[in-house]
Parts: C-alpha cells; sequence; structure tokens
C-alpha cells in the first residue's frame, strides 16, 4: 500500500468521523421519521462527508416549517428512498463482508453471503419492522408489501457494490482482513457506487408509490405549546406513524404487471453487469 493511499484514508477516516458527529447531532432537531434520521446517521458513518452533504442540501430543514415543502421534490423523495435502502442492506452487506473475510470463503461465496445478509437485514428490519405503520401495523403484511421494492433496490445496489469490492480488494494488499483500515475505506466506496447505481431503481419505485421517500415528523401545535422542557426534546417513538408524510409507501398504487416483471429483469440486468465487470478484472 503506497503512502499516498494511507494519507487518502487517514483524511477519509477522519472525515467520516467529523460528518457523523454533525448529521448525529444537528438531525435531533429535523422533523424527520426517527428511522429515516438513523439512516442518515448510517449512511455517513457508510459514504462520510458525502453522506452529510446529502443530508444539509436533501433532508435539513431551512427554515422552521418548510420540511414539508423542502422534501417534496421528487429528487429529495428519491434520495430518501436510496438512503434507506443503503443504511438498512448496507448494515447487512458489512456483515456479510466481515463473515465472510473471517472465515477466509471463497470470493463467489463471499458475495452471496453479503447480498442474503444484506437483503434479509434490509427488508425484514428497515423496511418491513420500522416502517409497518405505513401498512396498518401488520409486520406480515409489510413483508409482504416491501419485498419486490427491496429487491430491485438490492440488485441494484450490489450492482454497483460488487465490482468495487471484489476488484478493490483484489488489488490492494493487506485489505482483506476486517482488521486492516483498507478493508473499511474499499468497502465504503463499494456502498457510495452502490448508493448511485441504485438512485435511478428508488427513482422510479418513489414516483409510482411503491417505496416511501423523505417523510416530515410533526408533534400537534397544541401538544408542543403544552409540554415540558424533557418532553419537547423527546423524538417520536419508533413505529409511530408521521403526522405528515410524502409520497407514503403503498399509497394504494397500481402498477402494470408487465412493467414489474420488466423492471425485476432489469434490476437482475443490473446486479449481472457489476459480477461481470468483477470476473472480467479478474476479482471474482
Amino acid at each position: 500500500m503506497t503512502d499516498v493511499l494511507e494519507g487518502v484514508m487517514l483524511l477519509w477516516f477522519i472525515m467520516v468521523a467529523l460528518s457523523v458527529a454533525f448529521v448525529a447531532i444537528d438531525i435531533r432537531s429535523t422533523p424527520e421519521a426517527i428511522v429515516l434520521k438513523w439512516g442518515f446517521v448510517l449512511v455517513t458513518l457508510f459514504i462520510g462527508p458525502i453522506g452529510a452533504f446529502l443530508y444539509v442540501i436533501g433532508c435539513r430543514e431551512p427554515m422552521a416549517g418548510m420540511h414539508e415543502r423542502y422534501v417534496a421534490a421528487q429528487w429529495r423523495q428519491t434520495l430518501g428512498s436510496t438512503m434507506h435502502c443503503v443504511a438498512g442492506d448496507g448494515v447487512g452487506i458489512l456483515a456479510g463482508a466481515v463473515i465472510g473475510s473471517l472465515l477466509m470463503m471463497p470470493r463467489p461465496a463471499d458475495v452471496i453471503v453479503e447480498y442474503l445478509l444484506g437483503f434479509s437485514f434490509g427488508w425484514g428490519i428497515f423496511q418491513a419492522l420500522f416502517m409497518r405503520d405505513m401498512v396498518g401495523g401488520s409486520y406480515l403484511l409489510a413483508l409482504r408489501s416491501t419485498f419486490m421494492p427491496e429487491l430491485l433496490s438490492m440488485n441494484c445496489l450490489m450492482g454497483g457494490m460488487i465490482p468495487v469490492s471484489a476488484i478493490g480488494r483484489s488489488a490492494v494488499a493487506g485489505s482483506v482482513s476486517p482488521a486492516a483500515p483498507a478493508f473499511w475505506f474499499i468497502m465504503s466506496m463499494a456502498l457510495l457506487t452502490g448508493f448511485i447505481i441504485a438512485y435511478p431503481m428508488n427513482w422510479w419505485l418513489v414516483a409510482r408509490g411503491l417505496k416511501h421517500g423523505m417523510l416530515t415528523v410533526r408533534r400537534p401545535v397544541a401538544d408542543r405549546m403544552g409540554a415540558s422542557d424533557d418532553s419537547m426534546k423527546m423524538d417520536m417513538k419508533p413505529g409511530a406513524p408521521p403526522t405528515v408524510g410524502h409520497q407514503e409507501e403503498h399509497r394504494g398504487a397500481k402498477v402494470a404487471p408487465a412493467s414489474i416483471v420488466a423492471t425485476t429483469v432489469l434490476s437482475f440486468v443490473v446486479m449481472a453487469a457489476g459480477i461481470g465487470i468483477a470476473i472480467a478484472a479478474g476479482a471474482l
């Protein structure tokens, strides 16, 4: 590993730490759903200052009372959806990468473990569990209704991640072990690439009401006026329905089955292309 790369990684990790601290503190006053607040913190942990920048331009309330109108733009709605995907799936993917490395799995097996854990965590926890109140509070119904959107987004995310992580870990000496800083730097770059590749798919999903975008969560005015100082500091409990929402998930949108099939095929093509790039580079 060159001194230049070591310097770049050191600077990157410093910026990650500062960015996470900023978002974690600042987002407390942003009238956003608690799961999306955690999502922005996780994404910033994954992609550092870029995550903080996306939070500022995409979710942070510019002026008091402006959040609803601010996040209503389609690109911000899509940003929220993609961020939610990367946050949830990313936790499982990183866990899979660590497990694969510690068990010294062949790289194809490592990719499979990353996919399965990423999809399971993103679908079962970040989508179905945390957002179940959008479909009436039923976890089983939430699992059914979020399966296809999660699958399409996850495929595109992995399509961007696979070549970057596989080629990076093959090219950079000492990057295979989770104990090495290079391992985490490469996975950060892979998640950033996956975010970019998954964004267009999330645009399609949000535009058709198949995924939620940004939300606005405000306590009733009467409650805020009569609240004590301590209760004013409390955020909405996880899973509580938002008072105001934009592009809420599964709002009864009807999408032609043929369109769903075609988009599903496209998502697998995107993932296959990512795998093909890694194979062509001799990294998979």
